[in-house]
Order: C-alpha cells, then structure tokens, then sequence
C-alpha cells in the first residue's frame, strides 16, 4: 500500500470518526433534553464519546508528518 493511499484511508477515517463524534453529541443532548433516559444509558453515550475522542486524537496525529527537531 502506498503512502497516499494509507494517508486517504486516515482521512476517510477521521472523517467517519468525527461524524460519529457528533452525531453522539446530539444523540446525548436530546436524552438528555427530553428526560427520559437511564444513568448508566447516558454514561455509556459518554464513554463511546470519549473512545471516539482518543480514536480522532490518534488519527489527527498519524496524519501529521514526522519532522525532526
């Protein structure tokens, strides 16, 4: 595999990633809007939130060139 080919797949990943980042988020804000929901329900919205947080964290950073100091 090529490396342009690697770097599209990152970006196709991210992008994944960052919709589905913010579709959670107004998933978690419309429980949350509407009083109907369980604790441990809106906890795990968080916690996959957070996963996908690290996940574009990671993926930003394979995309970022290597630069020697």
């Amino acid at each position: 595999m090529s490396e342009i080919d690697e770097y599209e797949q990152l970006k196709t990943r991210l992008a994944h990633l960052k919709a589905e980042h913010s579709d959670l988020d107004l998933a978690i804000d419309a429980l949350i809007l509407s009083g109907n929901y369980n604790t441990l329900q809106l906890q795990r919205l968080k916690k996959r939130k957070l996963v996908l947080k690290d996940q574009i964290f990671s993926t930003e950073n394979a995309l970022l060139p290597d630069i020697i100091a």
